[in-house]
C-alpha cells in the first residue's frame, strides 16, 4: 500500500508542474497554527488513544491555473504525544511521543480572484506517523484534507492567510501500529481525523 501511494504521489509531483505550464504566477506561504483531535481505539481493551493538541507549523507552494484557481503542495507538521485514556486497563506504555506530518497535493479556488477574499481548498496525499520512542517503526498512510480560507492583501506582494482544514487519514481496520518485534497499539476503525486552524503570510512572485 505504501509503495503504491508513494508512486501515485511521485506521478502527481511530475504531472502538476507540467499541467501548469501556462501559470500566471506562484505563491509561497508559511503558517503557524493549532492542531486538535485524533483518536484511535485499542481493539484489545476498547480504550482510546488520543493525540495531544497544540502548535503546528506548515509551508505551501501554489501554482496559478487561472485567475481563481491554483495547484498547491501543502506540508504541515506537529510534534505531540499519543496518550492512553484508559477506562479499565492500562498497558505498560501509556504515552508515545509522536510526530505527525501531512504531505498534501491539491488546490485552491478563490471566489473573487487569487490573492484576496474567501477560498476553498483540498487535496490528497500521505500522513507520516513517526514515533519518537526508540525501537518503534514509523507508519505512512493515505490521507485527504478539505478546508476553507480567507486571504487579506497587506502590502505589495504580501498577504495574510487564515485557514481551517480537516484531515482524514485512512487506517486498516483492526491493524497494528508502531510495530518493531512487537506492536504497541492494536487499533480498530477506518480513519484517523484531525483539525487544524492557522494563520500565515503569503508572498506572490
Amino acid at each position: 500500500m505504501k509503495a503504491g501511494c508513494l508512486a501515485m504521489l511521485a506521478a502527481l509531483a511530475v504531472a502538476v508542474p507540467a499541467a501548469a505550464h501556462a501559470q500566471q504566477g506562484h505563491m509561497a506561504s508559511v503558517y503557524a497554527g493549532y492542531r486538535f483531535g485524533g483518536e484511535l481505539t485499542d481493539a484489545a481493551t476498547g480504550d482510546a488513544w488520543q493525540m495531544t493538541e497544540g502548535a503546528a507549523y506548515a509551508v505551501s507552494v501554489a501554482l496559478d491555473i487561472d485567475r481563481r484557481s491554483q495547484y498547491e503542495l501543502y506540508v504541515s507538521r506537529r510534534s505531540g504525544e499519543l496518550a492512553l485514556r484508559a477506562s479499565s486497563f492500562s498497558p505498560a506504555v501509556s504515552r508515545i511521543g509522536l510526530d505527525i506530518t501531512y504531505i498534501q497535493f491539491g488546490g485552491t479556488y478563490f471566489y473573487e480572484e487569487i490573492g484576496r477574499g474567501l477560498y476553498l481548498l483540498g487535496g490528497v496525499g500521505l500522513t507520516n506517523l513517526d514515533p519518537r520512542e526508540s525501537g518503534l517503526d514509523a507508519e505512512t498512510n493515505f490521507s485527504l484534507n478539505v478546508g476553507v480560507g480567507y486571504m487579506i492583501p497587506l502590502a505589495g506582494r504580501v498577504a495574510l492567510k487564515l485557514e481551517g482544514r480537516a484531515f482524514a487519514t485512512l487506517v486498516s481496520s483492526s491493524s497494528a501500529l508502531f510495530c518493531s518485534g512487537g506492536c504497541v497499539v492494536q487499533i480498530q476503525g477506518d480513519t484517523f481525523g484531525q483539525g487544524e486552524v492557522s494563520a500565515g503570510l503569503a508572498v506572490r512572485f
